[in-house]
């Protein structure tokens, strides 16, 4: 195994050590580590707290000579077409290293929405050589267990900004949002707005930059009344384009940053009985398949999904067999996919 950015550990106590700092037996002790549910919560509590106060290090159950490699894929879900093709990519990108994939649909949460700990136990007690993490969130301690263990993990398309040396795949987002908007500017649009995701988010932040880049490069004027943030939510960018049309002077173009929110925007649009594109152009972002399906089919800006997994498996693949990628994040390149959702605004003075 590799380390992913912090000092190596040595190996750490016993679980005879373990216990006797957690008051408990042997084998309790060892029903925590191998994620066993037949242990109460707060014997459960004293024990992790013991293996981490003393840097106990879990190790595989499996023989790694007889049986194929193991590495766990965590997506944000298992119901969106986003999944599908992350799946596709780790699917393809594993047969050939002849992996094993373990997919998880989420990680178990507390009340405070972060991943249990509990997890991470599962994660090594069945024999995991590395973890792809997808839209995850991970805590501080999470990373920090993860390096304390040498779990090499990779990153596909992070929430927030990983800490330093942890390895991530994602996309030139940025590019794709001064593509998508110069796209607008070219058909003659000024009045154009952008319906983000998460305003937190990575990728979200990064897509709305390259907006203002594109707008300020071609001298059109910055509306703050036009950049509107739905949190990735079909329901909540429907609501958001509604609050753009009403507007004293509404948009005559829509940057949407995720092909789902577009559908959304679609709806809002009908409500109003206003015709794509010829009363207001649309561009999307991700080319997933509904892109293609809705009428009019939509212009988006191609990230490509399963491209990202299969080359965050394998740097994954690099890192369990010792090797450290010289970058720590790798971007891949976005292109507009030009289809039937834009054209010129109907009324030129409108812009």
């Amino acid at each position: 195994m590799v380390r992913t950015g912090v000092a190596s550990v040595a190996a750490g106590p016993t679980l005879a050590v373990v216990a006797r700092e957690a008051g408990v037996s042997v084998p309790t002790a060892s029903k925590v580590v191998n994620g066993r549910e037949d242990v109460a919560p707060e014997t459960r509590r004293r024990v992790t707290e013991a293996l981490d106060r003393l840097g106990y290090v879990r190790r595989p159950r499996f023989d790694a000579a007889k049986t194929p490699g193991l590495v766990d894929l965590v997506v944000h879900s298992l119901d969106t077409s986003w999944s599908g093709a992350v799946l596709h990519g780790v699917e393809e990108a594993a047969h050939d290293a002849g992996l094993e994939v373990v997919v998880s649909a989420g990680l178990t949460r507390t009340r405070g929405g972060r991943p249990e700990r509990g997890w991470l136990d599962k994660l090594t007690a069945r024999g995991s050589s590395g973890v792809l993490f997808n839209l995850a969130e991970l805590t501080a301690s999470q990373y920090a267990w993860l390096e304390q263990h040498r779990i090499p993990f990779v990153m596909i398309d992070p929430v927030l900004e990983p800490p330093p040396g942890v390895v991530s795949v994602g996309a030139a987002n940025w590019h794709g949002g001064v593509t998508a908007t110069e796209h607008l500017l070219s058909l003659g649009h000024e009045r154009i707005a952008v319906i983000a995701g998460h305003q937190r988010k990575m990728c979200s932040t990064a897509r709305v930059a390259g907006y203002r880049s594109a707008l300020a490069s071609a001298g059109v004027r910055h509306r703050p009344e036009y950049v509107r943030h739905a949190s990735f939510d079909e329901g909540v960018a429907r609501r958001r384009m509604l609050d753009l049309l009403d507007l004293p002077e509404p948009p005559t173009a829509v940057f949407v940053c995720s092909d789902r929110m577009a559908l959304g925007v679609y709806e809002a649009l009908a409500e109003r009985e206003l015709s794509v594109p010829d009363d207001i152009s649309v561009v999307g972002f991700d080319d997933l398949p509904e892109a293609r399906w809705i009428a009019p089919a939509l212009t988006t800006v191609r990230q490509p999904l399963s491209e990202m997994a299969a080359t965050a498996l394998r740097l994954l693949v690099r890192m369990m067999d010792g090797d450290r990628p010289e970058s720590t994040r790798t971007e891949l390149s976005t292109r507009l996919v030009e289809r039937s959702s834009t054209a010129e605004p109907r009324d030129r003075s409108s812009r």
